[in-house]
């Protein structure tokens, strides 16, 4: 058990959770912004994306250390969920009505 909360509390899955946190209530507040809140798209949403990145880090992780040769994947794949939250929050802060460049409109 100890195992798993020392798993959990990293660096990196603190932040991972807390950019989860801000994508969640950035995407329902631009939800309801634009009238598309549903709460069946809040369950999938949380089943789906969140419960991927979680636990899809965890086992990133744990692989990182079982084997020790593949101990960079965790730091590249922390990168790549980052990017990928930080997109996320970008596109409901456009949904909000931020305006955003073009480079960052998907």
């Amino acid at each position: 058990m100890e195992n798993l909360v020392a798993l959990f509390g990293t660096f990196y899955m603190q932040y991972i959770l807390y950019l989860l946190l801000a994508d969640v209530v950035l995407g329902i507040i631009g939800a309801i912004i634009t009238k598309e809140f549903r709460f069946g798209k809040l369950a999938g949403f949380m089943k789906w994306p969140v419960l991927s990145y979680i636990f899809g880090f965890a086992v990133i992780e744990m692989v990182g250390q079982a084997l020790p040769m593949l101990a960079l994947l965790v730091p590249a794949v922390f990168v790549l969920i980052i990017i990928s939250l930080l997109a996320s929050i970008l596109r409901n802060l456009h949904k909000m009505g931020l305006p955003l460049p073009g480079a960052f409109k998907g």
